[in-house]
């Protein structure tokens, strides 16, 4: 069976914090907002980098701290320079942890942890032609 998914689309999970998720998901993968950050609670904040060519969106829907829905796990977003992006992150004092090779390929992965408490794990996969 042939695959046809591409790149990672969206995905949408709640956030207590729209501000703090913005500011956050825009220094660390320079992702920016394309709707108000100021948006009333059960609306979807969009942050995006298919403006400049990327190829996902986050979707974010506001809830009432104590109301957050759980069930995401984690998402993945794929980074182009790993050893660029550790740097970054350490400039930006946030703390990761890399997990060891998967000892298949040379692909890397690590994760870190935004303000609502949700796992980001960031992936490279040097051999792939994206």
């Amino acid at each position: 069976m042939t695959s046809h998914a591409h790149s990672l689309h969206h995905v949408n999970f709640p956030i207590t914090d729209t501000e703090a998720t913005a500011e956050w998901f825009g220094k660390v993968f320079g992702l920016t907002v394309s709707n108000p950050v100021n948006i009333p609670v059960n609306r979807t904040m969009l942050l995006t980098n298919t403006d400049r060519g990327g190829n996902f969106d986050l979707h974010f829907r506001p809830v009432e701290k104590g109301k957050e829905v759980t069930g995401l796990i984690h998402f993945a977003i794929e980074v182009e320079d790993w050893d660029a992006f550790l740097v970054h992150l350490g400039e930006l004092g946030i703390d990761h942890v890399e997990e060891p090779n998967r000892g298949h390929d040379s692909s890397k992965t690590g994760s870190i942890i935004d303000p609502d408490g949700h796992r980001v794990e960031f992936t490279f996969h040097p051999d792939r032609d994206w």
